[in-house]
């Protein structure tokens, strides 16, 4: 018999807001999270704008000295996971702590720190580098230092399927938990990638709007949408077995039942234009879950508001769905982020399991010309009060990679 997985915890930095809470009100209020970039001089770039993490009091989480040493992305994983860790009041000294793992993803990984140290050799010499370099820059130290704060000694792992990787760390954790190798597991993404180098080569990709409106700038399903907005944070849940969560007495948030992934083994970076990977990647997650796909009330939509991304997600969703996808209500919450890359999947999971934890459907903002290769309900500019049951996360990654997660309101 399979184990049941619920949620106990979240924790989230992102453009939108530097808590759940502050997310969640955020997404109620339809509020965008995307401006002009101030982390660096954008005058020689054609891309102006991005979605920033703003006013993060880091010193509230940890020191200066213990943060002194990591790149961003693992700043953000390891505030983000404390958070997740004080809100499921989770007591790592009573549990099985060898039962306990961490799978964090990232789709880039410290390329702020990559970029900040070929300068320093180039300009200084090898002598310069910093000895922190390596283990600032790789993926897998969020994980690692997430693991080393909250001591948790179980399986430990990295994602790096780009845009899929935090549905992917979800779901791999997820399944983990379910079929009976760990009992609590921390999982997620995160990415901070707003770096001259990093969007640079997004925009000599022309992956990215390049326009200065920012209302205009992502706009998921709207026919005049030209590329993505560079996002950054990170999102970090609890997974926890029903049965030791129970034991604890631990607030559930909502629970996750299923969870597809396929490849589209076509390109490095476009969808396959048919969809039929993406579309398998949802029906193995409705097959996961032990349920029907007309059962599937809301779909968070991958939607990054390019051109191909989002007629191909369509195509994907009604090989799927076939006549129910009419009737699902659909939205890109990357209207209100941005695209946060590896941490959009945890992003956008934590945003499905408040929508069904409060019965609100969030709208896809600043939507305005409808593009008939996106004819779907895409709940366009207010969110909609109604009590919905299941909410499927789509996440789709350069390399093909299409991840699905299923998540069912909580009902003891």
């Amino acid at each position: 018999m399979k184990r049941r997985v619920v949620i106990t915890g979240m924790g989230a930095i992102s453009p939108i807001g530097n808590s759940v809470e502050e997310l969640w009100t955020s997404i109620e209020e339809g509020k965008c999270g995307i401006d002009e970039i101030t982390h660096f001089d954008t005058t020689d770039f054609k891309v102006k704008l991005a979605a920033e993490v703003k006013n993060l009091d880091t010193e509230a989480y940890f020191s200066k000295r213990d943060l002194k040493f990591n790149d961003r992305f693992t700043q953000f994983a390891r505030i983000a996971a404390k958070q997740a860790m004080q809100d499921s009041r989770l007591d790592v000294s009573i549990i099985d702590a060898e039962r306990f793992g961490v799978i964090l993803a990232s789709g880039i990984g410290g390329i702020e720190t990559i970029s900040n140290s070929q300068n320093a050799l180039n300009e200084r010499g090898s002598s310069r580098v910093s000895p922190y370099f390596i283990p600032m820059s790789l993926v897998n130290l969020a994980a690692g230092n997430v693991a080393i704060d909250v001591g948790a000694h179980g399986y430990c792992t990295s994602i790096v399927t780009a845009c899929a990787a935090g549905s992917n760390a979800i779901g791999d954790a997820f399944h983990r938990i379910r079929d009976g190798y760990e009992d609590v597991m921390l999982a997620g993404g995160t990415e901070a990638s707003i770096t001259p180098l990093a969007i640079a080569g997004f925009q000599s990709m022309r992956a990215l709007h390049t326009g200065n409106d920012k209302n205009r700038a992502s706009i998921p399903f709207d026919k005049n949408r030209s590329g993505f907005v560079m996002g950054e944070g990170a999102g970090v849940l609890v997974l926890e077995e029903y049965e030791h969560a129970k034991a604890r007495n631990a607030k559930i948030y909502g629970e996750i039942v299923g969870y597809g992934a396929t490849c589209d083994a076509y390109h490095i970076t476009a969808p396959c234009a048919s969809g039929e990977q993406g579309a398998k990647a949802m029906l193995k997650a409705i097959q996961d879950a032990g349920i029907q796909a007309e059962e599937i009330d809301y779909v968070n939509a991958h939607g990054t508001s390019t051109p191909l991304n989002d007629s191909t997600e369509t195509k994907a969703v009604k090989a799927a769905f076939k006549e129910h996808a009419n009737e699902l209500m659909m939205s890109s919450t990357k209207s209100n982020t941005g695209h946060l890359l590896g941490a959009s999947g945890a992003i956008e999971a934590i945003i499905c399991i408040k929508a069904l934890e409060n019965g609100l459907v969030p709208a896809t903002i600043h939507y305005e010309e409808q593009d008939e290769a996106c004819d779907l309900d895409i709940v366009a500019n207010e969110n909609r009060k109604v009590d919905i049951q299941y909410a499927m996360s789509n996440s789709l990654g350069f390399g093909g990679h299409n991840a699905s997660l299923i998540f069912k309101k909580w009902e003891d």
